[in-house]
């Protein structure tokens, strides 16, 4: 991994020594995905306009998110069936990031369960919760959470029914059965324990769920709750009146809707309309440390990433995300010396040319 020297290397790497099927089933997303692309180009088409003269000799990336400080703006992004891409699946992950500084997010879809992922952490952590037709379930996952250590919760909203991801289905994508959702599997009751799989996961996923569910998730639990999904300025709005702390802008990695507006395109108008009454997450289409710098001037607090973590895991487990994290906070420090920012709070929306 020492010759490369981007992540966009990273994943042709990966692309080379991971099976055809599973790289595909990471790559790839809905229909003809205009939206995979869309959430990368459009970062691209964003122009700088960087100070000068503001001595930059000292630079601090740390930032604070409901109140916690964090190493750097950079997290990792949640992520199912890790162990498709390495043996040590999320624990690779979850430790990497630490060594990186990365805030880790782990997936109610993890193949290792959130209290071991927990344990391995030396970083910030957080959980990302499905919504189960099975209350209890949920609730479940919820206090687990809680117990664990984990500090904030993302609530995914924007999976009501799978998006039709056509690579997949040219490949018959099938995620093996040794690789169940540890997280699910260990709250099954004995005669149900075969389901705890991804075919269990998406016949259980509540297809109703609405803000009144919101509501009551939020009144489970003393952590923020963020609602991850959001593209639009009300439904950001809608959030936080039903007691979310903050929201995540995301399309699921183009995963879901084709053609849905990219999160970087969503996040001003996203912005604008809560005015600072809560915490805004970014994800989808961050390859480089100067999409970051876009992501923070224009009004995120933290920028989550995806598929690069997946193809450092690839390439080398724990090491391999470490080192793709490493790269990526390194450009943004970079970044962030040639925009004239010293800290986290001088990236401001007058960087960008709009």
């Amino acid at each position: 991994m020492n010759d490369l020297v981007n992540l966009l290397e990273y994943e042709e790497r990966a692309r080379q020594v991971l099976p055809r099927m599973v790289y595909d089933y990471f790559a790839s997303g809905a229909g003809a995905e205009l939206t995979v692309g869309a959430n990368c180009s459009d970062f691209d088409r964003l122009r700088l306009r960087p100070r000068a003269l503001v001595g930059v000799g000292n630079r601090d990336h740390s930032t604070t998110v409901f109140g916690q400080k964090i190493p750097s703006p950079i997290a990792v992004a949640p992520m199912a069936f890790q162990k498709l891409a390495h043996v040590d699946g999320e624990m690779a992950s979850v430790r990497g990031s630490g060594t990186a500084g990365a805030l880790f997010v782990a997936s109610t879809m993890a193949t290792y369960r959130m209290e071991e992922m927990a344990a391995a952490a030396t970083g910030p952590i957080w959980f990302q919760l499905y919504v189960f037709k099975d209350r209890g379930l949920t609730r479940a996952l919820v206090q687990r959470a809680e117990t664990a250590g984990f500090t904030a919760l993302q609530v995914t909203s924007d999976v009501p029914v799978m998006g039709l991801r056509e690579t997949d289905m040219r490949n018959a994508f099938q995620v093996p059965p040794e690789f169940k959702i540890k997280n699910v599997e260990s709250e099954l009751p004995p005669s149900d324990a075969e389901m705890g799989d991804a075919l269990y996961a998406n016949c259980q996923f509540d297809v109703d769920l609405n803000w009144k569910d919101v509501e009551w998730l939020c009144g489970l639990t003393k952590l923020p709750v963020l609602v991850k999904g959001i593209l639009r300025g009300d439904d950001a709005v809608r959030a936080l009146d039903h007691g979310a702390k903050g929201v995540v802008v995301s399309n699921h990695g183009g995963r879901q809707l084709d053609t849905a507006i990219s999160t970087i395109e969503a996040l001003p108008e996203i912005v604008d309309a809560i005015g600072g009454r809560g915490e805004i997450v970014i994800d989808g289409g961050i390859r480089r440390g100067i999409d970051i710098l876009k992501a923070l001037a224009l009004g995120a607090t933290v920028a989550q990433v995806g598929r690069p973590v997946i193809w450092g895991l690839s390439l080398g487990g724990e090491d391999g995300v470490a080192r793709a994290l490493t790269l990526l906070r390194n450009e943004f420090d970079n970044v962030m010396a040639q925009c004239g920012c010293r800290t986290v709070k001088a990236i401001t929306r007058d960087l960008v040319a709009r």
